[in-house]
Parts: C-alpha cells; sequence; structure tokens
C-alpha cells in the first residue's frame, strides 16, 4: 500500500510538473537572434537588433521545432515585430518586439537649392546616422542624385529621397524625336515630333511625319523606341 500510494505521488507530481512546464524564452531569444542574422545582412551599413523582452512567466508548452518568420509585408528594419510559432502539432505562436539598427552614411544636400536645379556632386554631402530611423526613399550614393533634378526647393543639409528628385528628360514637348520602329524582321527610323516631356524609360506620344500619333519608349538623346 505504501509503495503504490509512493507511485501515485510521484506520477501525480510527474503531471503536475508537466502540466506547468514553460517554454524556455532563451530558446526563443536565440532562434530570432540566428534568424536575424540572415535577414540583416546585405543591409546598406552596419546592421544591429536588439531582440525584446519574452515573458518568462508565459503558458506555452516547451517546443522543440522553433520556426522563426517577419510578418507579412515587414522587413527586418526599424522597430518591428517578429514572429515565432512551434511547429508542432497544436502549437502556438507569439510575437517578439525587437529593434534594428542600420549603422551608415546618407546623402543631405550641401546648399540651399530652388526646385528645378539639376543635382552636381558638388550639391552633395555625407552624414552618418541610422538608416533605419530615417524616412522612406534615403539616398547612399552619388549616382542616385547627380543629374536629377529637385522637385521641390530644399535648405542645407536637406535629407535627400528619392521621392524629391525627378530623372532628367530624355525628351520634352515640340522636340524633334528619333522615331525607331523594330519588329520582326525590321527596323524603321523616321523623324517625329514629341507631344509631351518623358524621362529615359517612360512611354511617351509622338507624332510622326506623316501626322500620325504614336505612343512608344523615350530613351536619352531624343529616340522614341515603338515596338510591334
Amino acid at each position: 500500500m505504501t509503495a503504490c500510494r509512493a507511485l501515485f505521488l510521484f506520477l501525480l507530481c510527474a503531471l503536475a510538473a508537466a502540466a506547468h512546464a514553460r517554454q524556455d524564452t532563451a530558446e526563443v531569444r536565440r532562434a530570432i537572434e540566428a534568424f536575424l542574422q540572415v535577414q540583416t545582412k546585405g543591409l546598406p551599413g552596419e546592421a544591429s537588433f536588439q531582440v525584446g523582452a519574452i515573458d518568462p512567466n508565459n503558458n506555452l508548452v516547451p517546443c522543440p521545432a522553433l520556426e522563426v518568420f517577419l510578418p507579412a509585408g515587414s522587413r527586418p528594419w526599424g522597430r518591428i515585430n517578429v514572429g515565432v510559432r512551434c511547429q508542432e502539432a497544436g502549437g502556438w505562436s507569439i510575437y517578439v518586439p525587437v529593434q534594428i539598427r542600420v549603422m551608415g552614411e546618407y546623402l543631405v544636400t550641401s546648399r540651399p537649392m530652388a526646385r528645378g536645379q539639376v543635382v552636381t556632386a558638388g550639391d552633395l554631402a555625407r552624414r552618418r546616422g541610422d538608416l533605419a530611423g530615417l524616412p522612406p526613399g534615403i539616398l547612399t550614393e552619388d549616382e542616385q542624385a547627380v543629374g536629377k533634378t529637385l522637385g521641390i526647393s530644399v535648405q542645407s543639409g536637406q535629407i535627400l529621397r528619392s521621392d524629391i528628385l525627378r530623372a532628367p528628360l530624355a525628351v520634352q514637348q515640340g522636340q524633334s524625336v528619333r522615331i525607331v520602329s523594330t519588329g520582326k524582321g525590321f527596323q524603321v527610323s523616321t523623324e517625329g515630333k514629341a507631344l509631351g516631356n518623358a524621362a529615359d524609360g517612360q512611354v511617351v506620344q509622338v507624332r510622326a511625319a506623316s501626322g500620325q500619333t504614336l505612343s512608344g519608349i523615350a530613351r536619352a538623346g531624343g529616340t522614341v523606341e515603338i515596338s510591334y
């Protein structure tokens, strides 16, 4: 009777311990860190991250198969939530806050500039900071800005973003252009006139010498390409 009671108590304690077992938060943290080490490779700067708090008193069943993921539409940049799910049947999922910093150089203007001015290398200066904390579309390389036109007036030290720059016009309204028509086994070049402004790669309408209105792709040097 004593042996049976001892066995019963042992089983009862084992069941109680199993019922109160919790997911080791250190394992979750290690899984997130390994995931982010991969995800932050190739970012334009020196990436670092800080994983937020994970409740040590969680009610999550211990899981031997953890999967870390980014929610749809997220990227490893700035303040985000990283998902962790248990891949076992009937598993769970949680979200953990993460701060990702990307230290690097970005472009600012070296002097005040007016709307419509073309950016030159002398108009640019560099600053260093957390790229992930800056507005979207920041520029980090000179070639991203040089030769483009400002869409707004800016002060000295203005952060340059892609949305305030305009690509140079390949053709302008009223300009005489060369129309290059290409199809299977043929290529014909004729003269025409642009009916609008367009940057390289944009669609523009032209009027051919025959009077016909055509649509094509503007190219640098006053050329419009039409494919058949």
